[in-house]
């Protein structure tokens, strides 16, 4: 993240509860008064660069711990900035201990040492990139799923992104048909927006809408995008029917046996080889109008002689 103050940057980092100064390139390291000051100092050289401020963190996972001393962590904290093309500047390296999870805070001047600015485009993209090469590189651990991920800390779209994916999952458990995951979502304020393929009611992909916050499927989740989400409602619908045979060759006549006679397109009434056979259909095939396929047949219809 960038910012406009180092007073307010520096401030949270070195006056935090435990959390111990590493390393000061180029600034003062001994109070927090010298260490604004060396920043600022440096920031002159550059008045018109508003935004001088950069914070960014580097965390680690837990189980990491035995991996890190503070000289490792000024290590990795140089090299993150060499490959993320933050060099030639004035930088502060603080360990925080308010976590369980080992990480430190870095404050850097994005006016470097001969006054240019350091770009922060692309930084998002290239995080990514890099955080992933110094993982596998050292062998640090590498998080698998959402199951470890503190909920709780989470602000933005972070945090919209883990509640999608949790209600998703969730839903998706025992629903058989779109319409019943829909309905399920619904409930939980949540949307589906169907992206379909130019002209066609054939849908490509989905997103999800909550909070006036959108996010494709993929995004959300590997697991959430259509095809995949499409994959789980067959399988829940075919155990669903699988376990009404079981019943029925029982002489126990299964529940709620209207419901269970609804294709996942939501079609009712249908007989049960046609469900079978339906399963085996494409995706495409899916019951929902692209509003916009919708909106062009109404204008063609509407068209005529007028007097």
């Amino acid at each position: 993240m960038i910012g406009s103050s180092f007073g307010g940057a520096v401030r949270y980092v070195m006056q935090k509860e435990q959390a111990i100064v590493l390393h000061g390139e180029g600034v003062r390291t001994q109070d927090v008064k010298s260490a604004i000051h060396d920043f600022n100092a440096q920031r002159q050289m550059n008045p018109e660069l508003g935004k001088a401020v950069g914070h960014l963190v580097l965390s680690w996972s837990a189980f990491d711990k035995h991996k890190l001393s503070q000289k490792v962590m000024v290590e990795r904290a140089a090299e993150y900035m060499a490959k993320m093309k933050i060099q030639n500047t004035q930088y502060l390296v603080v360990e925080h201990r308010d976590t369980n999870q080992p990480h430190i805070h870095i404050i850097y001047n994005r006016v470097d040492n001969a006054g240019k600015s350091i770009s922060d485009r692309f930084q998002k993209r290239m995080n990514q990139k890099i955080c992933k090469e110094m993982t596998l590189k050292h062998g640090y651990h590498m998080g698998q799923g959402r199951t470890l991920v503190n909920r709780t800390r989470l602000k933005g779209i972070d945090k919209t992104r883990y509640e999608l994916a949790d209600q998703i999952r969730m839903a998706s458990r025992s629903a058989v048909n779109w319409k019943q995951l829909e309905g399920a979502l619904s409930s939980s304020g949540i949307g589906i927006i169907y992206k379909y393929k130019s002209e066609t009611n054939q849908i490509q992909g989905i997103s999800f809408e909550k909070d006036g916050t959108v996010l494709k499927g993929s995004k959300v989740d590997r697991s959430m995008s259509f095809p995949a989400l499409d994959r789980t409602l067959r399988e829940n619908f075919q155990h669903q029917m699988a376990v009404r045979r079981r019943m029925l060759d029982q002489g126990i006549l299964p529940p709620a046996q209207e419901k269970m006679l609804t294709h996942r397109y939501g079609l009712p009434h249908c007989r049960e080889e046609n469900l079978l056979k339906d399963l085996m259909d494409p995706v495409h095939q899916h019951e929902t109008i692209n509003p916009e396929l919708k909106r062009k047949h109404k204008r063609k219809k509407s068209r005529g002689l007028h007097l």
